[in-house]
């Protein structure tokens, strides 16, 4: 089921007044992307990225064209490693949030 433009509008206008709310997104995106759920990842990704620093201030940081960007993170973009963690350190930066890795057994 595809999310309405209210309800992803509502994510985003949250992501930007609350930081606690930025820094859960963030986790569950890339919780979810290295779970191998890519499609998920990517479109919390995008909405962090519309949420905070917008596609033309990521595209000026990671010195990528916004356009690809916006292919990079879309349902079926596949991002290289080097351009998916160049959008995770710009998101780092912008949301001030640090992200450490942790492995649990199952």
């Amino acid at each position: 089921m595809a999310l309405t433009r209210d309800f992803k509008q509502t994510v985003v206008e949250r992501a930007r007044r609350d930081a606690k709310f930025r820094e859960a997104m963030f986790t569950q995106a890339l919780n979810a992307y290295f779970a191998g759920d890519t499609r998920t990842g990517k479109a919390m990704l995008r909405d962090l990225v519309n949420a905070t620093i917008g596609f033309e201030g990521l595209a000026e940081e990671v010195n990528k064209p916004s356009k690809s960007l916006h292919r990079m993170l879309a349902e079926r973009g596949n991002p290289s490693t080097e351009n998916f963690f160049g959008i995770v350190q710009a998101l780092q930066k912008k949301t001030r949030v640090r992200l450490r890795v942790s492995a649990h057994s199952a």
